[in-house]
């Protein structure tokens, strides 16, 4: 079972045709934990998630995929 990614930054850098290096040096991160947030391996912070989105020119909503609450809720996670 795939996991369902979290964030679409890849996708926002994609219609932008910007690269994860370019995110990179503009928010002052590496480029492994860009990768990392990229490849939905981790997450960033909403702190960082709100400088992404303004360096981006995009709503932060744009940055975030709807979540399933059947599947998360089958995986033991709760929102509330």
């Amino acid at each position: 079972m795939t996991e369902q990614p979290i964030n679409r930054i890849r996708i926002a850098l994609a219609e932008q045709n910007r690269t994860n290096r370019w995110l990179a040096e503009h928010i002052g991160k590496s480029e492994i934990t860009v990768s990392r947030w990229v490849q939905n391996k981790a997450q960033p912070s909403l702190e960082q998630l709100l400088v992404i989105a303004k360096v981006l020119s995009v709503s932060p909503k744009d940055l975030i995929n709807e979540l399933d609450c059947k599947t998360t809720e089958s995986k033991g996670i709760k929102y509330v």
